[in-house]
């Protein structure tokens, strides 16, 4: 497994990395539920290709989301000079636990301060930014080893897996505490919802099949895709195919983030 450990504010964290599918044996994966039709908006299935990217072993945690709100930055304030992010906004607290509370606009402001922070230390070339939702999913099926096709990130046992309604304890938990999928990355399944950089799209009718996001132009949507689930909510949302949506600016306690580190643009 191949890790990006990047140091940051005192603070470091694992980035896994994940081969893109060109060295799979089709140089595609296939997108999309073939466990359950009942939610439409995760058909077709549709093969997509996905370059080598970085995603983060475990979801943006608190204490790294506190460590890059208060770290001193004059070219941040200066280009959000009114702007000011909430060092602990999560309903449920604890260093090692999934921040939460964070809107698609919040987490956007965030990964500008962590390029800024991290301008040296980053690999030549690659940014930090949302993952698209073909590169979530790829990343939860286990990369070039999705022939599995677990139903959920890692196996068929999402009790095993990741926090949902049934073994929550209605309250988000610590990362890492479940089974890692094929990859070696956590909390894919459950635990929080993760928000990528697409736009909704209410089933997959003509998405691109680069691994970009599928973002509605010259206008974005009204409404982001958020990928896993939650502590909150049952199986049948936790499955990595599965994905539902929300405006860009709730700050809801079932919602976090999760960083790739990519050499591409997204859209």
């Amino acid at each position: 497994m191949k890790i990006h450990p990047q140091q940051i504010v005192g603070l470091t964290f694992d980035l896994v990395f994940v081969v893109g599918t060109k060295n799979s044996p089709n140089g595609t994966f296939d997108m999309g539920d073939e466990h359950d039709d009942l939610w439409s908006a995760c058909l077709p299935v549709h093969k997509v290709r996905v370059s080598d990217f970085y995603i983060g072993k475990f979801p943006v945690t608190q204490a790294l989301w506190k460590d890059i709100v208060t770290a001193v930055s004059e070219d941040f304030t200066q280009l959000y000079p009114d702007i000011s992010l909430n060092p602990a906004p999560s309903r449920f607290e604890g260093d090692d636990l999934p921040v939460e509370r964070v809107s698609w606009d919040d987490a956007r402001i965030f990964i500008d301060k962590l390029n800024i922070l991290t301008q040296s230390s980053r690999p030549a070339g690659y940014c930090y930014r949302l993952p698209t939702e073909a590169e979530w999913e790829y990343a939860a099926r286990g990369g070039i080893f999705h022939t599995a096709g677990y139903q959920y990130s890692g196996g068929y046992r999402l009790k095993d897996l990741g926090w949902y309604d049934d073994n929550s304890g209605s309250a988000t938990k610590p990362v890492g505490q479940k089974y890692p999928n094929q990859l070696g990355i956590y909390d894919l399944s459950g635990n929080i919802w993760e928000w990528c950089e697409d736009d909704w799209h209410n089933k997959y009718d003509n998405p691109p099949d680069d691994g970009l996001a599928w973002v509605d132009v010259p206008d974005r949507g009204t409404r982001r895709v958020h990928r896993g689930g939650s502590w909150y909510y049952s199986a049948q949302f936790c499955r990595a195919a599965n994905r539902f949506y929300d405006s860009p600016d709730p700050r809801d306690g079932n919602l976090g983030f999760r960083l790739v580190l990519a050499l591409q643009s997204v859209g």
